[in-house]
């Protein structure tokens, strides 16, 4: 089987706790896996995650048609919903969601579409102290539409959604807000109706995996986005890119642009907790080159990218 994973054994994920205040040496501590059927997909994996005010919320989604033409989980599936630990991570209560009854009621199903797919919760820094409002804001990329594009790590737009975090909010759907565009006076208009949210970006076949942290020193947020080189094969280079913007709603513009960064980095953020007192330094976390272990490689560069938490500093230096 591709990867060594067998189709009939049960989906799960895990969890660990890092330890540490030097990005270069830190402590990873396991702390078990969790089961989780993936049904009516083939694949189930870590999405957002936050802990906050003592529970630790661990969100899953999922994916299908894992060796299909784009080369690898060709087929994003909806996010599932958050399971629930107030213990560290020891034990977990699960969410009340499933694959086929995903929190957004989103399918991927006989060849639909989603637009919320592996959401990651904003980094507004340790227990969410600069949120604007209090509220627990997720990015998550996926298709335009229903005649749209999007697989594990590519995608048309970026979402933003957000809800005041409890364990009972986090998985109730009608609690959250969604972004729904700008009104006439451009003004970002947030709305309770899924079917009504709109695309944060929008840039057909050119997107992907997404993240975002807010830079307190600068007052400004980052947004790193993960994406395949040509849009489209996900076992192929992959590419970065890096936005900035004063407010999570906008307006974003482009700050760097990595092209085949690591080769096939993927799933790149800037943890908060690294971010030098004057925001000048931060580091880049990510995994990379996962394909290599089917005979797709790749080069590591920079030096250290590998299938594995990779960190790599990045400094801002001032325009010339």
């Amino acid at each position: 089987y591709l990867f060594n994973l067998d189709p009939d054994a049960p989906a799960s994920t895990g969890q660990a706790r890092i330890v540490g205040d030097d990005p270069l040496h830190l402590e990873i501590i396991n702390l078990g896996t969790f089961a989780g059927d993936p049904a009516p997909y083939a694949g189930r994996y870590p999405g957002g995650n936050l802990v906050y005010d003592g529970v630790w919320y661990y969100g899953t989604y999922t994916l299908d048609d894992i060796d299909g033409s784009c080369g690898n989980w060709c087929t994003l599936g909806p996010f599932v919903g958050f399971r629930v630990s107030t213990d560290g991570g020891k034990s977990w209560t699960d969410a009340p969601h499933t694959p086929a009854r995903p929190l957004f009621k989103e399918t991927a199903v006989n060849g639909e579409r989603v637009r919320i797919g592996a959401p990651h919760v904003v980094d507004f820094g340790r227990n969410m102290e600069h949120s604007p409002d209090g509220k627990a804001y997720l990015v998550a990329h996926g298709s335009s539409g229903p005649g749209g594009w999007a697989n594990w790590i590519a995608g048309d737009a970026i979402y933003l959604l957000r809800v005041s975090p409890s364990p009972a909010t986090m998985n109730d759907s009608s609690a959250y807000e969604f972004f729904g565009g700008y009104d006439r006076h451009g003004e970002s208009r947030w709305v309770t109706d899924v079917g009504a949210m709109q695309p944060l970006l929008l840039w057909d076949g050119h997107l992907g995996c997404v993240t975002a942290t807010y830079l307190a020193p600068l007052r400004r947020y980052v947004m790193c986005v993960s994406r395949p080189s040509d849009g489209i094969h996900s076992i192929g280079t992959c590419d970065t890119l890096l936005l900035e913007a004063p407010q999570l709603s906008g307006p974003w513009q482009l700050m760097h642009y990595l092209p085949m960064f690591g080769r096939q980095a993927y799933f790149v953020n800037i943890p908060s907790k690294f971010v030098n007192t004057n925001g000048t330094s931060m580091w880049l976390c990510y995994s990379a080159n996962f394909s290599d272990l089917i005979g797709a490689a790749h080069e590591s560069v920079p030096p250290g990218s590998r299938y594995a938490m990779c960190l790599q500093e990045l400094l801002l230096l001032p325009s010339p």
